[in-house]
């Protein structure tokens, strides 16, 4: 099967530039050019285009006529706008979102191809964004938060009054307590609802990275930077965008960060251009951001910048009333997506371990203790033989008794773990949802070894 080609269509394309466009895109555009206006009508509504190119002329007494009725007909394709001075172009504001680009005469084809391929990229980000925004703008309801226990509450109540709001928000708390989830809860039920949510976790992130990454960085602006890249703030234009870890930010990038929330602009990477960005900001950490400015490691000005809306989110164990509706949740949620919708719950042994237990790894831990446990569940109810608690000495529930068979899936599943995360104990430990201690422990129980531990070790 022969690949499709894009589409793209010319509107009273002069001469020369009509041979620049076919030169950098014949071959890999179906390129059509057109010069009558009803007949470009005809053709904009008939077939989509991804791109749509449009000379203008100032003597033309309709203007803007045809960009209005491109407008109305495909309202998401980029449109690039050609004439003889960028400077005679004045557009309207409801033309704007549009037009992707104007180009001034004469027409080069590596800039025709490099502003066709900057549009497409830009239209293709839009619909991941799109897609994202349909399918979790249905989870992220207030009213599918579980807040049963009362320090809780307080938290949702707080979360409902400050998503109306477009000040900066921190939330704190310990890994896996739901801070990405309520993240989005937030974006969802605010009146940037519509426009982009754009996550990123610093942590995960190297510190070499991380400022193109944000702010995005010019064509040769260092080695491997061969095209322009658009940043998470671009991105996030009109938006939010959420920054886990916002602690592991080094020095040199939180001055740069401090001036995007003070002065909404920023230059990328290499670049002297100022990029003007409207943006509202939710971060994140599981830090002690006082005790980093204290340690020299992070800025006070930007700690204050951020802390305009401060919420802490408890952890599980102190929310006890909120454990088993979430279990169940969680438990539905693995059963649908594995397929296996005749496990309906859990035996009473469970339910009286999970409550017994006080789940340092919160949410995460025990959404990984669930889905591990739909895995290996032959019953209609999860039972105790499925329920792998890594860290026995802090389980208030008896010691379970592992069969052998479920050693062999466990032995697997470590072995998974380490392959996938390249036998890195602590990264596997991080994708198992278990302590490195624990992993260590199970290394050593079922015998696992790999050379290059053997290595550091004579190292």
């Amino acid at each position: 099967m022969t690949e499709k080609k894009a589409a793209l269509l010319a509107y009273k394309c002069p001469p020369e530039s009509r041979v620049s466009i076919e030169t950098a895109l014949a071959g890999h555009f179906d390129l059509i050019f057109q010069h009558d206006p009803a007949i470009f009508q005809t053709e904009v509504s008939k077939r989509p285009y991804d791109i749509i190119f449009m000379n203008y002329h100032p003597e033309n007494g309709n203007k803007f006529y045809l960009l209005e009725k491109v407008q109305e007909q495909t309202p998401f394709t980029p449109v690039i706008i050609t004439c003889e001075s960028e400077d005679s172009v004045h557009l309207d504001k409801r033309l704007e979102p549009i037009v992707f680009d104007i180009l001034s005469l004469p027409l080069s084809p590596g800039r025709v191809k490099r502003t066709v391929r900057q549009a497409l990229d830009k239209r293709r980000q839009e619909n991941e964004l799109a897609y994202l925004r349909r399918t979790q703008d249905i989870v992220y309801s207030f009213d599918r938060v579980i807040a049963e226990s009362d320090s809780f509450k307080v938290v949702i109540t707080s979360l409902k009054k400050f998503a109306a709001t477009d000040a900066t928000l921190l939330i704190t708390g310990n890994t896996g307590t739901g801070k990405s989830f309520l993240s989005g809860t937030v974006h969802y039920n605010s009146p940037r609802h519509d426009r982009p949510f754009i996550k990123i976790n610093c942590a995960n992130i190297p510190e070499t990275l991380l400022e193109s990454e944000l702010f995005g960085h010019e064509k040769g602006a260092f080695t491997g930077a061969d095209k322009q890249r658009i940043g998470r703030f671009e991105q996030a234009d009109g938006g939010t965008i959420f920054l886990d870890e916002i602690g592991e930010i080094p020095l040199e990038i939180q001055s740069k960060l401090l001036r995007v929330l003070e002065d909404k602009s920023f230059e990328r990477v290499g670049g002297n251009k100022t990029i003007k960005v409207d943006v509202r900001l939710i971060a994140a950490t599981n830090k002690d951001l006082p005790a980093l400015i204290a340690a020299g490691k992070f800025r006070e000005d930007l700690y204050y910048r951020i802390n305009v809306l401060p919420i802490h989110l408890p952890p599980l164990k102190d929310r006890p009333r909120c454990l088993i509706p979430l279990a169940q949740n969680l438990l539905k949620k693995s059963t649908a997506s594995l397929n296996k919708g005749t496990i309906t719950g859990f035996t009473p042994e469970v339910l009286a371990m999970m409550q017994g237990y006080d789940w340092p790894g919160n949410i995460r831990q025990l959404a990984n203790t669930i889905e591990r446990a739909v895995i290996l569940e032959e019953e209609d109810l999860v039972g105790l033989s499925s329920i792998h608690i890594p860290e026995l000495g802090r389980t208030a529930a008896p010691l379970i008794q592992v069969t052998e068979p479920l050693e062999v899936h466990e032995r697997e599943l470590i072995l998974k773990a380490l392959t996938e995360n390249l036998w890195v104990q602590k990264d596997a430990a991080r994708c198992l949802g278990i302590s490195p201690r624990a992993l260590n422990y199970k290394i050593k129980k079922f015998g696992i070894t790999h050379q290059n531990w053997r290595k550091h070790k004579k190292e």
